[in-house]
């Protein structure tokens, strides 16, 4: 009795938890993709928005504010804006007419002001007007912050500029082109290499001697990624630099390198794992056809063991195309479209890692829409690899 509750009690421990994981998988999809399509569906504000800086009092068309520390929000389609403030020498007053046909942001506001108000444009979407002061630190200054409109899909991905701070330009393809490049370069580069060190392993070697190699490789499997970087950084830039006479090391070559031997220990590991589990039989029956050792090995165990092979090449490519850490340190992190292994490039994942720390407003939504470039990429990739495997299974 008291074996079948425990049973009864686990069988529902485990389906609660098995939902709760499914749904926190999903609640975490649904929150990457809801932000990361957001800018090109919403704008970043319903109007045009003011940042008093040090300015206790004003009025902004004929309401008061007083130690205002966060946004102003004006309506909509508000067409004027008069900001007034009380200053030692008298009030201040500044008049502004809004242009809201016109696209370009810089044309979209006209100014009635006096000859001592500054006017700057720091960045698109922005305008500062500030009040000179004794000190520049003292100055008095309005921030006019203006709705940006949903940004194109298609310049997202197919632009060839990245400058999100003060041009708000969003253009990932050389970053997609950078992603794409390393990952294919480590995969051609390393599951060769991985492939045959594990039919070595399974074929060849004594099993004693393959279970000391096995615990190695197993062990570089566990190690962070940042110690592959560093050793990247300090190892092979280095010897891409010297060997080729470039100004700089770190290129596409030193992160095709690096990711290589990253992605080496969990295909050998997988594929040896699936070569090992082909049956005794197999192997005997083609032997006793005549075939050799390695004829063996390569035309009749590899095809076998073809599913677990597959496997690991899956998650091999999902770790190229995802690293983060190893690329930034080695790839030089320059954001243009290049197809010299030479070249200086930047991954979709170096992107993320470096900017979402200080981006703001519509910079972060759209390092979150790379993160759903990202997450399409290998859906894509890992599907045409299992469609390959069922075509290979049927063949």
């Amino acid at each position: 009795m008291n074996r079948k509750y425990t049973d009864v009690f686990f069988k529902h421990l485990f389906s609660i938890t098995a939902l709760f994981s499914v749904l926190a998988l999903g609640a975490i999809l649904l929150f990457v993709f809801v932000q990361g399509t957001k800018p090109f569906f919403v704008s970043t504000a319903g109007g045009i928005r003011l940042v008093a800086q040090r300015i206790d009092e004003l009025t902004v068309n004929g309401e008061f504010y007083k130690d205002r520390s966060t946004f102003i929000n004006l309506p909509k389609k508000t067409e004027v804006i008069s900001i007034c403030f009380p200053t030692p020498d008298g009030e201040q007053t500044l008049d502004i007419a809004v242009n809201t046909k016109e696209k370009d942001p810089k044309k979209q506001l006209e100014f009635t002001h006096n000859n001592e108000v500054k006017i700057t444009y720091p960045e698109n979407y922005v305008y500062t007007v500030s009040w000179p002061a004794a000190i520049a630190a003292l100055e008095k200054r309005i921030h006019i912050i203006l709705p940006e409109p949903p940004y194109s899909a298609g310049k997202f991905l197919t632009g060839l500029q990245w400058h999100p701070a003060r041009d708000k330009i969003f253009g990932i393809f050389p970053m997609i082109a950078g992603t794409l490049m390393a990952g294919f370069g480590a995969i051609l580069l390393g599951v060769p290499i991985a492939l045959l060190c594990a039919l070595f392993m399974a074929e060849f070697l004594k099993s004693k001697t393959a279970s000391v190699v096995r615990a190695g490789v197993e062990l570089l499997a566990g190690i962070p990624s940042v110690v592959y970087g560093f050793f990247g950084l300090m190892v092979i830039v280095p010897l891409v630099k010297n060997i080729f006479k470039v100004p700089s090391g770190n290129t596409l070559l030193s992160a095709v390198i690096v990711l290589a031997l990253m992605i080496l220990p969990t295909v050998i590991t997988i594929a040896e794992t699936s070569l090992r589990a082909v049956p005794l039989s197999v192997r005997e029956a083609s032997l006793s056809l005549g075939a050799s050792k390695m004829q063996t090995a390569w035309r009749v165990v590899l095809p076998h063991a073809n599913s677990g092979v597959i496997a690991g090449v899956i998650l091999g490519i999902s770790r190229a195309v995802g690293e983060t850490m190893a690329v930034i340190l080695v790839a030089g992190n320059s954001p243009q479209l290049v197809f010299n292994p030479l070249a200086s490039v930047r991954t979709l994942t170096s992107t993320i890692a470096m900017e979402m720390g200080y981006a703001s407003g519509r910079h972060s939504e759209m390092l979150f829409s790379i993160g759903v470039v990202l997450f399409t990429i290998i859906l894509i990739l890992n599907s045409l690899i299992l469609r390959f495997r069922r075509k290979v299974g049927t063949a």
